[in-house]
């Protein structure tokens, strides 16, 4: 691999999403080595990309996920950050909570239920941020669901704590010490309850979560210590919650393509599905994810050295031209009866879940954001001025306003 001697970071700060697809636009290929945080890494897109990425022979994630990012978005400890049979094990937990479609309907109940009681409140207001709303219904139904005991008086703050963790990983300024914070009273406040759990001082509903998560045993056949078992729970509610970025874009998406309103309001299961996969390719979520090489690879006709990073162009891939042609038009119905490749979608990574590190929680988010996004066209509301804006550089991205609505009531 052709050795950049210029550090990459500083253009990753300006460019934000951009950054990835325009060094691999100027070079004409999908494939670039740049240098980023003093380290070679060579940046990838495209199906056979992904595939590369996702082999835990070519590329591994222990060590590679850099401490800024563990101490805030996933935690020290994190499944995230462990590779062979400790990763498998660990997953597997995740995948039989995460994965299992009575557990899955049973949320979107939650969620929506939450977001029915919520209305209400909302038509009593002279305008509400959606972006806000959203988190705390999402946070509400979520700590039902997972066994996580919060009272009413709690979630906006523990709303504004999950989404702080997503919203600081990517930047060294207050975001990033206020997502750091937030994770601190978290893991703190989970641990004791894990240890509540497992002395009987509380007693949880045998299939939560939490109660999984507490009675969980690892590769080595001892239990998570309590820190970690928090920061594994916290890996349940705080992706859950981020479901808020989307449910922003959402609204966004209505205001400026409201003839998609009446389609999606109908509630055809169909549709809201095909409106969730678009949302999540449309729209910036996580620039890239990446790993270290174990050993010297070679990709595309170039050498990775052992070490070095390879990261995977999130955003470059779900607009590539050439897997979805017109990648910069917001068209739904690109999603009706098409069958969406392991490795071609991958706003929360690629490959199968149940095997690799790709997000267990991805039909968690399509089915609780397809419900909710319903919803959401079936509110009776005004979209003041304001600025819609959203800015490619800020990671994560979101609308600047955050979608402020007048909401009069539902359909």
């Amino acid at each position: 691999m052709r050795r950049p001697r210029l550090e990459n970071s500083a253009l990753l700060l300006a460019r934000g999403y951009g950054w990835l697809p325009d060094a691999r636009r100027a070079r004409g290929r999908r494939t670039v080595a740049v240098r980023l945080g003093g380290m070679p890494a060579l940046g990838i897109e495209g199906p056979d990309a992904a595939r590369f990425l996702y082999d835990e022979d070519h590329v591994r994630r222990s060590h590679a996920i850099p401490e800024p990012v563990r101490g805030t978005l996933f935690g020290k400890g994190a499944v995230h950050t462990l590779d062979g049979q400790q990763h498998r094990v660990r997953k597997a937990m995740f995948v039989s909570l995460l994965m299992d479609d009575a557990r899955i309907t049973a949320l979107v109940e939650r969620a929506t239920a939450a977001w029915d009681a919520a209305v209400p409140g909302w038509a009593g207001r002279e305008r509400i941020v959606l972006f806000d709303e959203a988190a705390e219904v999402i946070t509400r139904a979520i700590c039902d669901w997972a066994g996580v005991p919060v009272t009413d008086d709690e979630v906006p703050s523990l709303a504004r704590d999950l989404t702080a963790m997503v919203d600081g990983f990517a930047t060294a300024g207050p975001r990033h010490w206020r997502a750091r914070r937030a994770r601190g009273r978290r893991e703190a406040w989970l641990a004791r309850l894990v240890e509540d759990v497992r002395s009987g001082a509380t007693t949880v509903s045998g299939s939560s979560v939490v109660d999984a998560v507490a009675r969980h045993r690892d590769a080595d056949g001892e239990r998570l210590d309590p820190r970690t078992a928090a920061v594994e729970v916290i890996n349940v509610i705080r992706p859950t919650a981020a479901i808020s970025w989307f449910l922003a874009f959402s609204g966004h998406a209505l205001v400026r393509w409201p003839r998609y309103c009446e389609r999606l309001a109908a509630g055809v299961p169909g549709f809201a599905e095909a409106w969730a996969h678009e949302v999540c390719r449309f729209y910036p979520f996580a620039p890239f994810i990446g790993g270290r090489a174990p050993r010297a690879v070679e990709w595309d006709g170039e050498r990775v050295p052992a070490g070095a990073m390879v990261l995977l162009d999130l955003y470059g891939q779900n607009h590539d031209p050439d897997l979805w042609g017109d990648p910069y038009s917001f068209r739904p119905e690109r999603f009706l009866d098409r069958e969406i490749g392991a490795f071609e979608l991958v706003p929360q990574g690629a490959g199968d879940p149940r095997t690799n590190h790709r997000c267990p929680g991805e039909q968690i988010v399509v089915a609780v954001l397809a419900a909710l996004s319903i919803r959401l066209a079936r509110l009776q509301a005004d979209v003041p001025e304001q600025d819609l804006s959203i800015s490619l550089r800020r990671i994560p991205a979101k609308p600047v306003s955050g979608v402020v609505l007048r909401v009069r009531g539902t359909d």
